[in-house]
């Protein structure tokens, strides 16, 4: 059964692709698939296609997608640009999304459109908020915090679109102010006005941070069914002087550290201050041990715990759910969590895309999704 949370409140309104084409994108050379708003499950045997879906959905929101792809190694075997277009529909309608490769061969971009307009990716945040969970981010808690932070900024992005936008800035102005410091280059006035945007947008960045991190430990400090509660907090200087300081006040400190850094950060060749930095900590309660020391199995369980707390905050907050893209995750859960699990995004109403490779995983959902057989990069409808 959904938690007691998800039961007492409104049915909130999911965001979910109602059509989806792809076309010279990855194996798929062009696919259409019309779709509601429940679940959908995609069987196939390994290499048919089932992950590549996943990527195409996930293209339709801001960053690189669930592989982090360069955008060429998107295009099929032997074309010339990919192309990625869907229907979606949001708390505020229906919105034709696209996006695709376009650009002159080594000077290739990414484009987007909505509703025909022609838009910066970054846009596609405010209306296709999407999560994922890949195979690939079982080692989220063993690896660097910068797969943390990415991990983290991903999940910001539902809650604030212009978390994406203020990010690119920060990292652009970091990077131009470190070219010049190591160019030995010191025009005061222009790393002043370089400085001056990694401040505002650095500090916007670490607010933000702050923010879905109070949120997201009140959905997670119960836990969801089997999976575990769990703790989170911020490490970071700029999250930590917020929170005993006056955003002017960490922002006048952050300008004049760096400032201070410049011949230290010209001689590392790295930016040594700044949310760049920062790391998400995530400790397990009933274990009471940090996620990195626990086996894989509970690392796996506090993953989805996150993403259902995620989601079910953002339908809190936002009045809509997100997208949930789950590759492979029900083949590593006991029947019982994958029951708690199914019966968490129905409860949500979230369109949770999820794969694998046996139809009988999917058996706890019954008719509450729709179901695809995927073979050679073309779908099925399935009973």
């Amino acid at each position: 059964m959904p938690s007691p949370a998800i039961a007492e409140r409104p049915r909130m309104i999911p965001v979910a692709v109602h059509r989806l084409r792809a076309s010279d994108f990855r194996s798929y050379s062009s696919v259409t698939v019309d779709l509601d708003a429940r679940p959908v499950v995609l069987t196939g045997a390994n290499g048919a296609g089932k992950t590549n879906l996943l990527e195409a959905v996930s293209m339709l929101s801001p960053g690189t997608g669930l592989r982090r792809a360069r955008l060429t190694e998107l295009t099929r075997h032997g074309a010339a640009r990919w192309a990625v277009s869907a229907r979606v529909g949001n708390r505020d309608g229906e919105t034709a999304v696209g996006t695709g490769l376009t650009g002159e061969a080594g000077a290739e971009k990414r484009t987007a459109r909505l509703d025909g307009e022609t838009v910066g990716p970054m846009k596609l945040g405010a209306i296709a908020p999407v999560s994922w969970l890949t195979p690939q981010m079982d080692r989220l808690f063993l690896d660097g915090a910068s797969v943390r932070r990415r991990f983290m900024d991903r999940l910001i992005l539902g809650f604030d679109p212009e978390h994406g936008p203020r990010a690119s800035r920060y990292e652009r102005a970091m990077r131009e102010r470190l070219r010049l410091l190591k160019d030995g280059r010191r025009d005061a006035e222009w790393l002043n006005a370089l400085e001056a945007q990694m401040v505002e947008n650095g500090i916007a960045m670490a607010a933000a941070r702050r923010a879905w991190a109070g949120r997201t430990a009140q959905a997670l400090t119960a836990g969801v069914g089997p999976f575990p509660a769990a703790e989170i907090a911020l490490e970071g200087t700029l999250e930590e002087a917020l929170a005993h300081r006056s955003a002017a006040d960490v922002e006048d400190g952050f300008a004049e550290t760096l400032a201070r850094d410049r011949t230290l950060d010209a001689q590392t060749g790295r930016t040594s201050a700044g949310p760049h930095r920062s790391d998400l900590a995530v400790r397990h309660v009933a274990r009471d041990a940090p996620a990195a020391l626990c086996s894989t199995g509970e690392q796996k369980a506090l993953l989805i715990a996150l993403i259902l707390a995620d989601a079910r905050m953002q339908s809190v907050e936002r009045g809509q759910t997100p997208i949930l893209l789950l590759d492979e995750v029900a083949a590593h859960l006991d029947p019982d969590r994958r029951a708690a699990l199914y019966d968490e995004i129905c409860g949500l109403g979230a369109q949770a895309w999820l794969t694998g490779t046996e139809p009988h995983l999917f058996e706890a959902l019954g008719d509450r999704a729709q179901r695809f057989d995927v073979r050679d990069s073309e779908l099925t409808a399935a009973g």
